[in-house]
C-alpha cells in the first residue's frame, strides 16, 4: 500500500469535531471492527477515561451491545465499514422490535477512487438494505458536515428512540491505493 497525501487542514479536523459531538450528544460507549476510516475516532475513545471503547470480531455485536448499553443507560455508537452492514442485517430486528436507539456510523467503500472491485457491490446495497430495516440513513460527503450531521443523528437516535446510520462518503474519507 502506498502512503496517502497529506490531508488538509480540514479533512484532518473532522474526526476530532466527530468526537467532539459525540461527547456533546452523552456518548460514551463505541464498539467497531477496526477500519482505516474510523481510525483517528477509535483512538480518541481509547484515550478518553469516561469511555469505553470495544473491539468487536463481527459487526452485528456492536448493535447488540448498543442495545445492551442503552438498557443500563449509556449512550453507544457502532463504528463499521460498509462491507459490515451486510453482518447486521437480521440483528437489526433487535433495536426495531424493541423501540430502542441505535446510532451507526459507516465508513464507504467501493465508491469514489475504489481499487477493490469485491467492495462495490455492498456499497450499492449500503442504503437501501439499512432503510428496508427501518433505519433513517444520513449521508455525509464533505468534511464541514461531518459533526453536524453526527450531532443531528444523534439527537435523532437519542431523543425521539429512532434507529440511524451516517454514512461517511468515500470522497471524505480519501481514496485507498494498493
Amino acid at each position: 500500500m502506498t502512503d496517502a497525501p497529506p490531508l488538509s487542514t480540514e479533512a484532518a479536523a473532522w474526526p476530532a469535531q466527530l468526537y467532539a459531538a459525540l461527547k456533546s450528544a452523552g456518548v460514551r460507549h463505541a464498539s467497531y471492527v477496526p477500519d482505516a476510516g474510523h481510525a483517528e475516532l477509535i483512538r480518541r475513545f481509547q484515550q478518553d477515561p469516561e469511555a469505553i471503547e470495544v473491539m468487536l470480531s463481527t459487526e452485528e455485536e456492536g448493535v447488540a451491545l448498543a442495545c445492551g448499553a442503552w438498557l443500563g443507560g449509556m449512550r453507544s455508537v457502532v463504528l463499521m465499514q460498509s462491507s459490515g452492514v451486510g453482518n447486521c442485517i437480521n440483528m437489526l430486528s433487535l433495536p426495531a422490535q424493541a423501540r430502542m436507539p441505535l446510532l451507526m456510523l459507516v465508513t464507504m467503500r467501493g465508491e469514489w477512487g475504489e481499487f477493490n472491485p469485491w467492495q462495490v457491490p455492498m456499497s450499492r446495497a449500503v442504503q437501501p438494505t439499512l432503510e428496508a430495516m427501518g433505519m433513517t440513513v444520513l449521508r455525509v460527503e464533505a468534511a464541514q458536515d461531518v459533526a453536524p450531521t453526527v450531532a443531528q443523528a444523534a439527537a435523532m437516535a437519542y431523543g425521539a428512540d429512532q434507529r440511524i446510520a451516517v454514512l461517511l462518503g468515500q470522497k471524505l474519507l480519501g481514496a485507498k491505493t494498493w
